[in-house]
């Protein structure tokens, strides 16, 4: 094979990279086993290549005879003209091998690209610090008019200044002072409830105003939001909530105190409620907000607390008045839940039985775990009682005078 050959065959584009893929694959794998018989023939040939030739000045050939036929060359290339378009096809193939050139170019493009990256960081830099200057220059000039606007005097339908408390201090004194007040009247307005009286006044004869006020929580209690990717946003009436609204209607002023949006409950309360038994709906804008809760403030809702029931399963929600508060497992959506229907017992005993302080009555079941399950208890024993106390009644004999005295009197 001549010299002209083995320049087509190595530096021919693609007949070469197919034939150094296949050795290179062959060699690592290990499957192939050499024996080299090597022959050194060194030539110094010139070969003028165009197109696809290349110009060799001298190369060291080495070949070696393998079990199969197949050889390989290879070839230590000396003062090649084409050593960087050949190491750039080697680097093309492997990247891990790539050996970067350390000349002059290479030097230069590092040092430009280098000071690119710094300048490209320096502008990042002052860009940012321009951002800073212009919010920290935007928030002092917003502190400035919020003083001269919330502190400055309150008019009056003429425009005459109205004189306060603050009119006597410095200007500035009053400017900020004032400030000062309207921004805890900010933070009052969305801690505090909208009103401080949530409920009209109980009603006058000859309305008939129930006895007692039951307080229910709408979530997880009358019923339960579920969430899917098919469906969005769908809304389970627990079991028996109908019945256990038209019976305890029967007994208590029915109000809706939940946390939720307005937008949200109302519609909910319309499905769920179309005959009225739900007398008074209020929403999140009627708690107290503490320490990151919404909690119900019992105290504004202008009814007597001691003829007040609240149904709830967050103690932090009613925390202000665990007194007031009868807690029921939260419901998570299960068809076979029962506790309403115990509720309708507990709620109507404790309604007709006219007790004067509800509280008495919780606070008692409270400390039980079950509460609804200690009630059932005591109505099953309530019920043995009065079924001996009523076979005892029969059991004993009526006198025969008295029988005949009444008679006689008719």
């Amino acid at each position: 094979m001549t010299s002209i050959a083995l320049g087509r065959m190595l530096y021919g584009g693609s007949g070469f990279r197919r034939k150094l893929l296949y050795t290179s694959r062959t060699l690592t794998s290990g499957v192939i086993y050499t024996m080299i018989n090597s022959i050194m023939v060194q030539t110094q040939t010139r070969i003028k290549c165009t197109g696809n030739r290349v110009n060799i000045h001298s190369c060291n050939l080495y070949s070696s005879y393998l079990e199969r036929p197949h050889l390989v060359y290879l070839i230590h290339r000396c003062n090649s003209t084409c050593e960087k378009t050949s190491t750039q096809i080697l680097s093309k193939l492997f990247p891990q091998t790539s050996i970067e050139l350390n000349d002059d170019e290479s030097r230069d493009r590092r040092k430009r690209e280098e000071e690119d990256e710094l300048k490209e960081m320096e502008s990042a830099w002052r860009r940012m610090k321009i951002g800073f200057g212009v919010c920290g220059i935007g928030g002092i000039v917003f502190i400035f008019w919020a003083i001269y606007f919330f502190g400055k005097t309150a008019l009056d339908e003429h425009g005459n200044e109205v004189k306060d408390e603050y009119s006597t201090l410095p200007l500035v004194q009053q400017h900020v002072a004032r400030t000062f007040k309207s921004l805890n009247h900010f933070q009052r307005f969305i801690q505090e409830p909208s009103s401080q009286k949530l409920l009209p006044d109980p009603l006058q004869a000859p309305y008939v105003q129930p006895s007692y006020t039951l307080v229910l929580e709408v979530k997880d209690l009358l019923i339960h939001p579920d969430w899917t990717y098919q469906t969005g946003w769908r809304f389970k009436k627990r079991p028996g909530v109908d019945v256990f609204l038209r019976e305890c209607s029967k007994y208590f002023e029915i109000v809706v105190y939940t946390a939720e949006q307005g937008m949200m409950v109302f519609p909910l309360l319309d499905a769920l409620d179309p005959s009225g038994y739900i007398m008074y709906r209020l929403v999140r804008d009627s708690t107290h907000f503490v320490n990151g809760h919404h909690v119900k403030n019992l105290d504004n809702l202008n009814r007597d607390l001691k003829r007040v029931v609240v149904l709830d399963w967050d103690k932090n929600s009613t925390k202000m008045h665990p007194g007031n508060t009868f807690s029921i497992p939260r419901w998570s959506g299960n068809d076979d839940d029962t506790t309403l229907f115990d509720l309708i017992s507990f709620l109507s005993v404790l309604g007709s039985s006219e007790v004067d302080d509800v509280r008495e009555v919780l606070q008692y079941y409270n400390q039980f775990e079950e509460p609804i399950t200690k009630f059932r208890e005591n109505q099953q024993k309530l019920c043995e009682q009065m079924q001996a106390d009523e076979i005892e009644k029969l059991s004993k004999p009526k006198p025969m005078v008295k029988n005949w005295s009444r008679g006689f009197m008719r």
